[in-house]
């Protein structure tokens, strides 16, 4: 009776599954496949966003195995194997009737299950070795496919739209954080954004993102990011404070992303409370500072190129520049990084930062977010998304980045 909304293509899925399974050699070569369990990843492999696990084995079929929602697994699936269950007891019986029995070691995405889960299924599977698999699935998504990529490019033009075309005719100083959410939430979804944004990191929340005016910009922040906020409420810590106006002479920061079919875009577009004329030097060179980092960091990732190594030219800069102190946050909200991989997930791998030498790949898509905090007065600087082509790194997020003055 009923019609998938939409299905990932089966030649998608395989190119995944292969990808997990060929990264899985290296990551747990022991492991005769995989158990997933997060929803987001079952997703990326399956085209369902499941309750339950997956069985993806070095050779064979994959076994679906949901809780809640069969029917629905069943429309949408690119899978053969779809089995309704209960306990984790249930798994081997299931997967070898499949023709995919579980192998005497199994890797796990263990970022997938909490502490009573994962006691539990290693109650239920004793008699199997369990090893993580985790870094196996994180490195099949942090290249993307075409289809991906054409997703992902028609998101970013529609962020770009949003925050630099749209906006600016709706917003005004003298406005509240609050207010400037809800027209911002009102003008993504006049263009498509699909209402949710999800995070990988365990903990980590977002709803819409970041509004800072002035001084909230350097507010103290428990959200992995450079941005302070005030936010709605300590419960709810995002979008923009009702109390907060958005006063003549302020920066105002709108850190925020878009989601089209699963995938994400990540944006900071910065305004200005007044003509172009009332910035004051020391806002105009830091934004400026950043974007000047922005424009290396993109002439520099290209194909091959040690992720480390932009982090490393940014706060050699930052530093050389007198810029360190407040450079990526301030204070506490200092965080050591300059920007991520981005898809699924806002934060996906790698981060841009020490230590991780991870060489650039045609595909990769990133998130570059140098920012620049001015104590007692703002945060400023850029975000954009930008993917690495055979021939170097180019914005899918827009080409214009100056600070927007709003009389």
């Amino acid at each position: 009776m009923f019609e998938a909304i939409s299905r990932i293509p089966a030649e998608e899925l395989l190119r995944r599954q292969d990808a997990v399974r060929t990264h899985l050699h290296r990551v747990a070569p022991q492991a005769g496949g995989i158990l997933v369990f997060s929803r987001l990843h079952i997703y990326y492999l399956t085209g369902t966003y499941g309750q339950g696990l997956l069985w993806l084995p070095l050779s064979g079929e994959p076994v679906l195995l949901i809780r809640k929602g069969v029917n629905r697994a069943r429309l949408e699936a690119g899978v053969k194997h779809i089995h309704a269950f209960k306990s984790y007891s249930e798994l081997p019986g299931l997967c070898a009737d499949a023709g995919s029995p579980l192998t005497p070691t199994l890797a796990a995405v263990m970022t997938g299950l909490n502490w009573q889960l994962g006691a539990m299924l290693a109650a239920k599977l004793k008699e199997y070795t369990i090893v993580p698999g985790d870094h196996a699935v994180t490195l099949a998504r942090m290249v993307k496919s075409e289809f991906e990529l054409e997703i992902m490019r028609r998101c970013g033009a529609l962020h770009h739209h949003c925050l630099y075309d749209i906006l600016p005719t709706r917003i005004r100083p003298g406005m509240t954080e609050r207010e400037i959410s809800h027209l911002a939430w009102e003008v993504f979804f006049e263009k498509g954004h699909m209402g949710i944004l999800r995070m990988q990191a365990h903990g980590e929340e977002c709803f819409l993102g970041h509004v800072a005016a002035g001084d909230s910009g350097n507010y103290p922040s428990g959200f992995n990011g450079p941005l302070g906020l005030r936010g709605e409420h300590p419960a709810s810590a995002f979008m923009g404070n009702a109390h907060k106006k958005w006063a003549f002479g302020e920066p105002l920061m709108l850190d925020i992303g878009f989601q089209l079919e699963g995938y994400h875009t990540d944006k900071t577009q910065a305004y200005f409370a007044g003509p172009e004329s009332a910035k004051t030097d020391e806002i105009r060179r830091a934004h400026d500072f950043c974007i000047e980092l922005q424009d290396w960091m993109c002439d520099a990732a290209r194909p091959g190129v040690a992720v480390e190594e932009l982090y490393a030219h940014c706060m050699e800069q930052a530093d050389k520049r007198g810029y360190a102190e407040g450079f990526m946050g301030l204070d506490e909200n200092q965080v050591p990084f300059v920007g991520h991989g981005i898809g699924l997930a806002i934060d996906e791998f790698p981060p841009i930062a020490r230590g991780f030498d991870t060489p650039l790949e045609k595909g990769m898509v990133l998130a570059l977010e140098p920012k620049q905090s001015i104590r007692g007065v703002a945060m400023v600087g850029v975000e954009n998304t930008f993917e690495i082509t055979v021939d170097g790194c180019r914005c899918i997020t827009g080409d214009k980045y100056g600070m927007i003055a709003v009389e």
